[in-house]
């Protein structure tokens, strides 16, 4: 088997910092979701309400919903099936596409929103922002932003 050699290994320093993203990245998230489960969600359910809740109308085409969620246009369709049996969102027809369909928050989908809302910020701001520092945040920020940009540029490329 030949080996590419030109490979840019990562130094050890970098390998760090990597692998501390990683770990911080999964201990948080399975943190949050854990926060979330005692109101019946999940964070992928999360997300969908608060992209609802911030949006025209608190509703937003499937296809558009799936690309600010990162998930496939099936895999959203099950999640909002889901969630139209609990009662938190609907689906409506698209006038103007008639192939095209809305989610949309219900009233009881924005009642749960105003509910969780101050839950899930507590959780983040105890398990992410309050270990950081105000200072840190910004250079965290300044950090991070260049690498969501180029991913952001990338979306559906290989």
């Amino acid at each position: 088997m030949e080996t590419e050699t030109a490979t840019p290994w990562l130094t050890d320093a970098e390998q760090c910092a990597w692998r501390t993203f990683l770990d911080v990245n999964r201990m948080l998230t399975y943190q949050l979701e854990r926060d979330l489960q005692p109101f019946g969600l999940t964070m992928n359910d999360y997300e969908i309400l608060v992209n609802l809740s911030e949006s025209a109308e608190r509703r937003l085409r499937m296809s558009d919903l799936a690309a600010a969620t990162l998930q496939s246009k099936s895999r959203l369709s099950h999640q909002i099936t889901r969630m139209e049996n609990a009662g938190l969102v609907r689906r409506e027809n698209c006038e103007s596409d008639r192939r095209g369909l809305y989610a949309v928050l219900t009233d009881e989908g924005m009642a749960t929103m105003r509910k969780v809302a101050p839950h899930h910020v507590e959780s983040v701001r105890k398990h992410f922002i309050d270990q950081i520092g105000t200072e840190a945040l910004g250079d965290l920020r300044a950090s991070l932003t260049p690498v969501a940009e180029q991913l952001r540029g990338r979306r559906g490329k290989p």
